[in-house]
């Protein structure tokens, strides 16, 4: 019986195919494995290889030309076979595009038939939803059989050619398909089959939805750009070195840059602002806010005044909002006011990153890990630590020429600490 060939869809986005050339010729003998034509997708140009043994009968795709996915391309049959009856079907698809038909479907084997009790009939190619898997983005027309065995194997369709009817897949593809695989392979793939995906959907918690409010809102409201600016702290690691040996509190480098934060904003008032309804909020005190992960979310509690205080009092304030948190024991006045944000994960080991500015304030400081990395001082390579620092501004009220200079002043007070004291 002859087998139609059609086009196969050989990337996730193709729709069409064009024909670069036909390497068989209408009267040559065909093998399974031939090369037929090259196909030119919307990827690459492939080669379109043959299933079925046989004899080129009819090439319906002219060199140069397109045929959608699922198209009719050739038949392969026997030598002399009428095929009167498929060039109809040939002749009713070129008419009727929009309606993709097949032949009969060959009777199918005792195995294929115990596999499922209904008839496998002639159908369009869309129809039975006795050989048709129904995927997110396709149909896949594979036998009952030839399912079964997928499943069983772990064989994700999708990614098997159908060498049947109108691009089915038969009990003979998963074959082929388990016999090109490495037994190594194999044994993967059969271990997956045993594993079942599983999830949970839980309610978001009441602070989890606030959290997911306010940043939406925020990123998608509030016009972001980012300046991001690279920190040569090693002054700083020797001063905090210092500073431990004479502070009554251990003082963190997160304590330390949110001393220099205070002052550099003192120094630029812009910073220290807030869009409220076509005005704009200049805050003359400096509270800022300091993300903390806490297990249920994320909290943004504030270090008020910080531009009055010391490095020694900024640390035991931060300590206290922290342990705080950590037993549920904020108080609202805690969360409230902030002017300026400092997100910090270095200590987590993030180079570097971008946050979501937290309103009211127009500003945000994302800071990375401190690392050792070679630099250039004097025209020789030395150690040096570094951080970089990454500054969200609202364009409303903080402009690129603003941001900079902030962050200038930033580098200045970071890389010279004593500054921090005067």
């Amino acid at each position: 019986m002859a087998e139609v060939i059609r086009m196969p869809k050989m990337s996730d986005t193709m729709v069409e195919g064009v024909i670069s050339s036909w390497v068989k010729k209408v009267g040559d003998t065909v093998k399974s494995g031939d090369i037929l034509a090259e196909v030119e997708t919307d990827k690459a140009t492939m080669e379109l290889e043959a299933y079925d043994e046989g004899t080129l009968l009819y090439v319906g795709v002219a060199e140069k030309q397109s045929v959608p996915v699922n198209g009719i391309m050739a038949i392969i049959g026997e030598p002399n076979e009428d095929i009167a009856a498929l060039l109809s079907q040939v002749d009713a698809e070129k008419t009727t595009p929009d309606i993709v038909t097949t032949p009969d479907a060959a009777t199918p084997t005792q195995e294929e038939a115990k596999a499922s009790p209904t008839p496998t009939s002639s159908n369009t190619a869309i129809a039975s939803s006795t050989d048709t898997t129904v995927t997110t983005d396709k149909r896949i027309a594979a036998s009952p059989l030839a399912k079964k065995m997928a499943r069983e194997k772990g064989y994700d369709l999708s990614t098997i050619t159908g060498t049947g009817e109108g691009g089915r897949i038969t009990k003979r593809d998963i074959e082929n398909k388990a016999a090109q695989m490495p037994a190594v392979t194999q044994s993967y793939v059969a271990s997956l089959s045993a594993l079942k995906e599983d999830y949970q959907v839980v309610p978001a918690s009441p602070m989890r939805q606030t959290i997911a409010k306010r940043l939406t809102a925020s990123a998608t409201t509030i016009p972001h750009f980012y300046l991001t600016s690279t920190i040569n702290m090693d002054a700083v690691v020797e001063a905090r070195k210092k500073i431990i040996d004479y502070a009554a509190v251990k003082v963190t480098f997160n304590d330390i840059i949110i001393k220099a934060l205070a002052l550099a904003i003192r120094k630029h008032p812009t910073i220290n602002t807030a869009w409220e309804d076509n005005t704009i909020r200049f805050n003359h005190h400096i509270h800022i806010g300091v993300a903390m992960a806490i297990e249920n979310g994320l909290i943004v509690p504030v270090i008020r005044f910080a531009d009055h205080q010391s490095i020694a009092q900024i640390a035991v304030g931060v300590k206290d909002l922290a342990q705080r948190a950590k037993d549920n024991q904020l108080q609202p006045t805690d969360l409230e006011g902030c002017t300026f944000t400092i997100s910090n994960l270095g200590m987590l080991g993030v180079e570097s990153f971008t946050a979501i500015i937290n309103p009211p304030g127009a500003c945000i400081l994302a800071v990375g890990a401190i690392q050792q990395v070679p630099v250039i001082k004097d025209n020789s390579v030395v150690p040096a630590h570094v951080m970089k620092v990454t500054l969200s501004c609202d364009h409303r009220v903080v402009d690129g020429a603003v941001g900079a200079a902030f962050l200038q002043t930033l580098k200045e007070l970071l890389e010279e600490p004593l500054k921090l004291l005067v």
